[in-house]
């Protein structure tokens, strides 16, 4: 559809491409990745007709249709959503409509929505209809850039859904690497200014990268010795009249060599952020809340009913559950920054709590760079500290030097991701962090906070981030909490394996006949006789768990009164073992509560 050929770019003295060239083909899968900077918007604008290659060619099949979905800045609209979704559609009819809205509530709209008017929206709705604007058109090429920086988990899945089948040609940046490997078939890598295809998923790109290197570097390390010997020969006899005719030789040899380039690599910056200080066992408690959102022209929404949650001191959890389960309502009750109606938030020892939003709006100094915001804590950090640290967070060079009030919301973004990270609370909860990142400050991101001796709380649409980092999963829905030991993909495996078993049971009850009214009185003798062992099952297990969570919290106890002790203080592998084991006992004791509470609850229902 499209081709590159010896493509030339450059912006004043910076050369973007230099003898590029890439082939994409109907049903072609790429994602595009590359260092910040590299040039990797650029090539989609070119291949958009809207920028053109210095030299070289760009050739696109006769009646090729490129689609386009930029990162952000959707245009604004006084269309309702639905309008604008259709606006430009040809042979519009109710079956076109009935895709639209499919689409948008596939994208997490719901029916209500669909009449609301573009211009009303936030930036991130804005964003979906502009993707389902463009879905709906279904173009031969999709150019899709950071497409899930504006979606929860489950738009996200249906995205992933939506467009493994789709019938057109796909060309994504994403710094979302599980994204990257459901969707595309070849990495596409931007480096020393051409471009490389790679095919497979991207963990194969970076082995097959790696392999590359090494490569080079040998061959660099045996051509460097082979120059040092011919130097140093040349040098040795270049006076002597017996030898002058091959150093004349050996002097062509060198000029005529053709010199092996390492390859340029991209810094990565490994930072150590500031602990915080040390808090009890029991960091935060939710206690009987009720929280209710009453809503213009619209019934209330009741999130929580008497509902509790109970934070412990090391967990990191991650918060999923379908658009409007009320996880960041839990995460934003948790950090204080709304209030329940009723019950009451009880914070632990020595707990200081700090909130992570996508929308920091008033909360940075307009007047104040870049910089000074970012020094503008207790911990007195050194100045080249900050500089690094905003620098992996794409703030480089003089970029610090620029006034909070004219950065776009990506970078506001950044600066409170930076500011926070820079002088932690012990108790982080995070909405969203990695929106805006590049896969390298995603990294830095994920590195910082697995070394982050606190409690962490996060929400994230990044399957990969929440794989690295959480030690369990908290399932939020219908106002109640459930608590998954482990990580993401452990929450999915369970979820579809209840899924299956719940399936079974359906299907066993379908194929067996209804019970005759009039059942025998040997069949409810056996049934009663089921029920009771039934019972004494659930008790028997009901028990065994009391047990195992008070041997458990003595163990957790026990490791934290080892911790405390002085001597041990300043040796960090054995400080972070322990801080391992209570943090994994922890996350037991949750699993175990949660299985508790769900057989009393059992109980009393007479279930």
């Amino acid at each position: 559809m499209i081709t590159l050929r010896n493509v030339h770019k450059s912006f004043s003295s910076q050369v973007l491409f230099e003898d590029a060239s890439l082939q994409v083909n109907e049903g072609d899968r790429f994602a595009l990745v590359g260092p910040n900077g590299a040039g990797k918007s650029t090539l989609f604008k070119m291949m958009l007709r809207v920028e053109e290659a210095d030299d070289g060619e760009l050739q696109f099949k006769k009646g090729v249709v490129v689609g386009y979905l930029p990162q952000e800045n959707p245009p604004s609209s006084e269309k309702t959503v639905v309008e604008e979704v259709l606006d430009g559609v040809e042979d519009y009819d109710g079956r076109i409509e009935a895709e639209g809205k499919a689409i948008l509530m596939g994208l997490g709209f719901k029916v209500d929505g669909f009449t609301r008017k573009v211009n009303t929206l936030s930036g991130g709705w804005a964003m979906r209809v502009a993707m389902a604007k463009l879905l709906l058109k279904k173009p031969d090429l999709l150019l899709l850039d950071e497409p899930t920086n504006h979606l929860d988990l489950d738009s996200l899945e249906w995205l992933e859904q939506y467009l493994q089948s789709y019938q057109g040609a796909i060309f994504v940046i994403s710094h979302d690497r599980d994204f990257i490997n459901k969707i595309c078939h070849a990495i596409v890598s931007l480096q020393d200014r051409t471009l490389r295809v790679y095919h497979g998923d991207y963990e194969k790109f970076l082995t097959e990268r790696q392999a590359e290197k090494e490569k080079i570097y040998s061959a660099w390390r045996l051509q460097q010795e082979e120059i040092a010997q011919m130097e140093d020969f040349i040098a040795r006899n270049r006076a002597r009249v017996s030898t002058a005719a091959r150093v004349q030789s050996m002097i062509k040899r060198l000029e005529k060599l053709e010199r092996i380039e390492l390859v340029q690599e991209v810094k990565t910056v490994k930072i150590r952020f500031p602990q915080p200080g040390r808090t009890g066992t029991k960091v935060l408690e939710l206690k009987d809340v009720n929280k209710t959102y009453k809503v213009a022209d619209h019934p209330d929404i009741k999130v929580y009913e008497n509902f509790n949650f109970e934070l412990q001191r090391g967990q990191k959890m991650a918060f999923v559950g379908h658009n409007g389960a009320g996880k960041s309502t839990l995460l934003k009750m948790l950090a204080g920054v709304i209030e329940p109606d009723t019950g009451e938030r009880v914070l632990g020892l020595n707990v200081k709590t700090g909130y992570f939003s996508q929308h920091r709006d008033g909360i940075l100094d307009p007047r104040k760079t870049v910089l000074q915001e970012a020094m503008d804590n207790d911990r007195l950090n050194p100045e080249l500290m900050v500089r690094t640290v905003l620098g992996t967070f794409l703030f480089p060079g003089d970029n610090v030097y620029k006034k909070t009030e004219v950065l776009s919301g990506g970078e506001k973004s950044r600066l409170m991701l930076v500011k926070l990270l820079l002088d932690p609370p012990n108790v982080i909860l995070m909405d969203e962090p990695t929106t805006h990142l590049d896969m390298a400050s995603v990294d830095a991101l994920i590195a910082a906070l697995k070394e982050f001796e606190g409690t962490l709380c996060m929400i994230s649409h990044d399957v990969y981030f929440l794989n690295a980092l959480a030690d369990s999963v908290v399932h939020v829905e219908a106002g109640k909490t459930t608590v998954y030991p482990g990580n993401y993909d452990y929450f999915r495996y369970r979820q579809e394996q209840l899924a299956r078993e719940a399936a079974g049971q359906r299907r066993k009850q379908q194929a067996e006949p209804e019970k005759a009214a009039g059942a025998s009185a040997s069949e409810d003798y056996e049934e009663k006789k089921r029920q009771e062992a039934e019972a004494r099952k659930k008790s028997r297990r009901s028990e065994t768990l009391k047990k195992e969570i008070a041997y458990t919290r003595k163990n957790v106890e026990s490791l934290a009164a080892k911790m405390s002790a002085p001597e041990i203080h300043s040796d960090y592998k054995q400080v972070k073992e322990l801080g391992d084991k209570i943090a994994a006992m922890e996350a037991k004791i949750a699993a175990f509560t949660a299985e508790l509470a769900d057989l009393e609850a059992a109980a009393a229902s007479g279930q």
